[in-house]
Formats: C-alpha cells, structure tokens, sequence
C-alpha cells in the first residue's frame, strides 16, 4: 500500500502562484507515476498532471500547460504542483495519485492511491 498526503491549498486571488506538496509513504517503490487531479463541484474528478517516478517524463492537461509545473523530490518521497497565473477556473479540490502500472493513462480509475484532497480556491 500507498499512503499519500497532500498539502499546500489555499485562498488566493486570480494571477497569484501555489504550491501543492504530496507526500508519499508505504510501498513507494512500487510507484511508477505519481499525479494530481482535482475536482471542482458538480464536475467529474479530471487529470491535471503526472511525473514519472524515475526520469523526467512530465504530462499536463492542455488547461493547465504553461502554468503549472510538477516536480518530485524522491529522496523526500515527495512532488510537487507548482501552479501560476491562477485562474477562477482553477478552484476545485487538488487530489495527489499514485499509480504503479507501466503506461500513463489519465483517467481516475487506473490511479490505485489517492490523498484525502487539499481545497484550491481562487477568486477575482
């Protein structure tokens, strides 16, 4: 098992930064991509971005490219969503996954571990 904590949200106004922090814990060796997702009310839990666990791989949603950034420290079992230029659009709630099979793929269903979620809210 996995054990995943998120930290970092907040309020903020449109155009400032956040940084989301995930710690991992458990079986972290078994990870291959850790992500973030967030859901905003009344809307379906949508992918955000995705690390590969070792390498550089990087993937975004077409939303957030060029705004955000993830990152991971492995000698922390941590990443990190770096978020600029935030919009209104932004606020949902941030959730951290882990996933251990070999292939990206972005749908929630295929992502094993999850954190209990960190509130974004960005307002005008």
């Amino acid at each position: 098992q996995v054990q995943l904590a998120e930290s970092g949200g907040g309020l903020v106004q449109a155009g400032d930064s956040l940084r989301l922090s995930c710690a991992a814990s458990g079986r972290t060796f078994s990870i291959y991509y850790m992500g973030w997702f967030r859901q905003a009310p009344g809307k379906e839990r949508e992918f955000v971005a995705a690390i590969r666990w070792s390498g550089d791989s990087t993937y975004y949603a077409d939303s957030v490219k060029g705004r955000f950034t993830i990152s991971r420290d492995n000698a922390k079992n941590t990443e990190y969503l770096q978020m600029n230029s935030l919009k209104r659009e932004d606020t949902a709630v941030y959730y951290c996954a882990a996933r251990s099979n070999i292939g990206l793929v972005v749908s929630p269903r295929a992502w094993a571990y999850w954190g209990q979620g960190t509130q974004v809210t960005v307002s005008s």
